[in-house]
């Protein structure tokens, strides 16, 4: 027998021994996870919706609105139900299939009937980008180019399913973005308008966060847990920051802890580490480390130039 085959038969019969073995690998009385493919189609083509002539190019938008948008939105509608109904029918395995039909349908026409909430929320957040960034030449060239209002875009989807309790479907789409853009929202923080996220990689709001009006974080800022160690003995309970109106928060910061509270109007700057509440009114920083400066040598050979010498 040559090595190929013998390498995939003893492989084969492994895997196959895993599979009987363990319950993740295989799904539960044959019933399917939503497609991840699907959902992400979904949060793509949405975006064309909210966004009319940014990502889709078809005349009809701005020729015929109304059917273009109903035409959109029927197809959508037909695809996001029949993964709503999945999710449903994977997590409770007692569930008939006309039960979570009707519950898929009753969630479905509510997470529709918000979108133009979400759109409304979504043009204030794009104002905060264009009002929080001198670098933005245009609100265009946010809706198209900025990473921070993609993620927050796809959270505010995700986030009206999270409030249904509709399975998988709500991480599937903030990692789809987390993937795309550097920043991990989960979809359970509740999040106030004129918000804005600037450079955004690295980003973390934790699931439990509540966030204000009018908030602005920059990149590698952390809205964490003081401590998982618990595990699922933490599941359900407050676990990450409240952050109040008017609040901005600089990079590299983390503002830990369910009960830590950051006031309104409050700056936090750069390198800090919050786990207590902060009065409102307030500038938090991080007392610089010193900076030691040496005077340059005359001369620097070229293997020596990125040695770090005392």
């Amino acid at each position: 027998m040559d090595r190929k085959k013998d390498a995939i038969l003893k492989a084969t019969a492994a895997l196959t021994e895993n599979y009987k073995n363990e319950e993740l690998f295989m799904p539960k009385n044959g019933r399917s996870l939503p497609s991840r493919a699907v959902i992400i189609d979904v949060v793509k083509e949405l975006r064309a919706v909210i966004f009319p002539g940014y990502f889709w190019s078809d005349s009809a938008a701005g020729m015929f609105p109304e059917y273009y948008t109903g035409y959109r939105l029927n197809d959508l509608y037909d695809r996001l139900k029949e993964q709503i109904e999945i999710a449903l029918l994977y997590a409770n395995q007692e569930m008939e299939q006309q039960e979570a039909s009707e519950q898929a349908d009753r969630i479905c026409g509510g997470f529709f009937e918000k979108l133009p909430e979400v759109q409304e929320r979504l043009l204030k957040d794009v104002q905060a980008g264009f009002d929080g960034d001198p670098a933005a030449k245009s609100k265009e060239e946010i809706i198209s180019s900025y990473p921070g209002v993609f993620a927050i875009y796809v959270y505010r989807l995700a986030h009206i399913l999270y409030v249904e309790n509709v399975p998988h479907i709500p991480r599937i789409m903030t990692e789809y973005a987390h993937g795309k853009t550097g920043i991990d929202i989960n979809p359970g923080a509740v999040i106030g308008d004129y918000f804005f996220i600037d450079h955004g990689t690295g980003v973390v709001i934790g699931e439990t966060t509540e966030i204000g009006r009018n908030v602005k974080l920059y990149q590698g800022v952390t809205l964490g847990a003081l401590s998982t160690r618990q595990g699922q003995q933490l599941a359900n309970v407050k676990r990450h920051p409240t952050i109040h109106d008017n609040v901005t928060i600089y990079s590299n910061s983390s503002v830990l802890g369910g009960e830590t509270v950051i006031g309104e109007n409050t700056i936090i700057g750069g390198n800090t580490f919050i786990t207590e509440s902060i009065p409102a009114n307030t500038k938090v920083s991080a007392k610089s480390p010193e900076l030691v400066i040496k005077k340059p040598r005359n001369a620097v050979s070229k293997a020596d130039v990125w040695d770090w010498q005392d």
